[in-house]
């Protein structure tokens, strides 16, 4: 059985040497360019939306540079792989501390970019295998344009989102992050991450722990890992409880 190509982001400021990275990547079989980017900010909307295996990142480019954009993914449960291309030889310290699995110098030469690919692969065969043996693991990343930039943050790190007025806010395990997405874009684009139990209010579905019922007759929904609990409309009371049966295990 065929093995499926690794997914490779070209990440350069500069077309032509995009244009002379695909031209080489063309020649070596078992990888497929899935897209390409031209800063740090499009780097990581581009992670996002096409969850690449590979990055071939530049480092000097306009606004977030690429080392940055590196240290953002570093952060993420299932990195892409990284390896940088870039004409400069002096931040090569630095890409160990993002894990970068190479730091290739421009002009990228074919044999060292194959040989880059291949560690990189491997790296990637081993995170698969961690994630399938761990139950709890969820992919798939949100792209937040904030007044610091792109931020990224894992679906399965969201405890919840709350919208008030015209934002929503949405609270995880780094903190909260305003964002401009609407709770309806948020519900209709990831169903299996994140539950509606309020119109100003979905949670996190991973971190859903109980449905209980306050002194006042008010139903409230328990999260792992948080102190407060939520209010839960009537409207949507009874589909909690139907979520709670059907994935929680029976005692």
């Amino acid at each position: 059985m065929s093995k499926d190509p690794q997914r490779i982001l070209i990440a350069d400021d500069e077309p032509l040497a995009r244009q002379r990275i695909q031209r080489l990547l063309e020649t070596l079989p078992g990888y497929r360019v899935c897209g390409e980017a031209s800063d740090g900010n499009d780097t990581l909307q581009k992670v996002a939306a096409l969850e690449p295996d590979i990055v071939l990142l530049d480092i000097r480019m306009p606004g977030m540079d690429g080392m940055e954009a590196a240290e953002k993914l570093s952060q993420l449960h299932n990195p892409p792989a990284v390896i940088f291309c870039t004409a400069y030889d002096h931040y090569a310290i630095q890409a160990f501390d993002v894990r970068a699995i190479a730091y290739l110098l421009k002009p990228v030469r074919r044999e060292a970019l194959a040989d880059a690919l291949a560690r990189a692969g491997k790296i990637n065969r081993v995170q698969l295998q961690a994630l399938t043996r761990e139950p709890d693991s969820s992919t798939g990343q949100l792209a937040v344009r904030t007044h610091r930039g792109t931020e990224l943050i894992e679906l399965a790190d969201i405890h919840y989102c709350e919208a008030d007025q015209k934002y929503v806010t949405l609270h995880h395990t780094r903190g909260e992050t305003v964002c401009d997405y609407t709770l309806k874009e948020l519900e209709q684009a990831y169903p299996e991450h994140l539950l509606r139990i309020h119109r100003h209010t979905l949670v996190g579905a991973r971190f859903i722990q109980a449905l209980r019922r306050n002194p006042d007759g008010q139903s409230v929904l328990i999260l792992r890992d948080l102190p407060t609990a939520l209010a839960v409309s009537r409207r949507h009371t009874s589909h909690v409880r139907e979520w709670l049966q059907e994935h929680q295990p029976s005692p």
